[in-house]
C-alpha cells in the first residue's frame, strides 16, 4: 500500500498534470500549430541554440550516443533472454509532474529514459540537470514534437539537431537516444537523417502504455502489464495524470514478475 504522504504528493502532481497535458498534449495523435523552421547553413547539433538562461550543467556527465553492434537501426527492444525492461518517457509537460514521476521511479529502484522535447527542454532546463543526476537516460524527441514523417530533409534534420543542440549545451552530449516525435517507427529518410545527427540507432517501442488516451490509471497498468516481457521498450508520457497514478502500481507489478526496470543503455549492455 502507498504510504499516505506519498499519495497526497503523487494526487498533487496528477492535478498538475491535468492542467498540463490540457495545455501541451505529448500525445502521437495530437495536432500542434508549431512549425519548425528549415535548418540554417551550418547547423549541427555542436552549434549552440537559444540561451534559457544561466543554468548550472549536470553533474552526471550526459553519455554520447553508443553505436550496440548486432542492434538494427531502429530499436523496439532489448534481449529477450534477461529481466529487464526500459519504461521511456516522451518529455514534455508540467514540470511538477515530471519531477514526480522520476521521484517514484527512484524510491522503486528504477531507472527511466526521458526523451526530451527541445522547446520543453528551453523552458524548463533545470529537468535536463535533473534526470542526469538521477540516474536516467536522457534523449532527443525533436525540438517542437510535430510529425516529423510529413516533413521535408531539411526540416526533419532542422528538428533533430534543433533538440541536439539544446541537450549539448546543458548536458555537454547530443543525448544517449533519439525518438522521431509522433509515430512509433521511422521512416528510412529520418532513420539517416538521425545517423548523420550522431545517433546510431532510432529508439523506438514494443508496449504502448496509451496513457496519452487518458484511460484511467488502471487501464494504463493492465495495458502494460499485458504486453511487456523480457527486453520490452515501454512509451510512457510526462504530463498525464493517468501516468503518474498509474506509476507505483506499475512499478510494484514489475517488482513482482521479477522484472527490472533498467535504462535504455543498461537494457542493451
Amino acid at each position: 500500500m502507498i504510504p499516505i504522504d506519498r499519495r497526497s504528493a503523487l494526487r498533487a502532481a496528477a492535478g498538475a498534470a491535468v492542467t498540463g497535458a490540457l495545455a501541451t498534449s505529448c500525445s502521437d495523435t495530437t495536432p500542434t500549430s508549431v512549425k519548425p523552421s528549415a535548418a540554417a547553413p551550418g547547423d549541427s547539433p555542436g552549434a549552440s541554440g537559444p540561451s534559457p538562461g544561466t543554468v548550472r550543467p549536470a553533474t552526471r556527465t550526459a553519455p554520447a550516443p553508443r553505436r550496440f553492434p548486432g542492434q538494427p537501426a531502429e530499436i523496439e527492444h532489448g534481449p529477450r533472454g534477461r529481466p529487464r525492461v526500459a519504461l521511456t518517457f516522451h518529455g514534455q509537460g508540467d514540470p511538477a509532474t515530471a519531477t514526480a514521476l522520476l521521484a517514484e521511479a527512484e524510491r522503486a529502484g528504477a531507472r527511466v529514459t526521458v526523451l526530451a522535447v527541445g522547446t520543453w527542454l528551453d523552458e524548463q532546463p533545470a529537468l535536463a540537470r535533473r534526470i542526469l543526476d538521477g540516474g536516467h537516460d536522457l534523449g532527443n524527441h525533436t525540438l517542437h514534437h510535430t510529425d516529423i514523417s510529413a516533413m521535408d530533409e531539411a526540416e526533419a534534420y532542422a528538428e533533430i539537431t534543433g533538440c541536439a543542440r539544446r541537450l549539448r549545451r546543458l548536458t555537454g552530449s547530443i543525448g544517449t537516444w533519439f525518438r522521431p516525435s509522433r509515430t512509433q517507427h521511422a521512416t528510412p529518410l529520418v532513420q539517416r537523417l538521425a545517423r548523420r545527427a550522431g545517433y546510431p540507432h532510432v529508439l523506438s517501442y514494443d508496449v504502448d502504455s496509451l496513457d496519452f488516451t487518458s484511460p484511467g490509471a488502471a487501464a494504463v497498468v493492465r495495458t502494460v502489464t499485458g504486453e511487456i516481457r523480457d527486453g520490452s521498450v515501454v512509451s510512457l508520457h510526462f504530463g498525464y495524470a493517468d501516468t503518474v497514478a498509474a506509476l507505483p502500481a506499475l512499478l510494484d507489478a514489475l517488482e513482482r514478475r521479477g522484472l527490472r526496470a533498467v535504462t535504455t543503455t543498461e537494457l542493451l549492455t
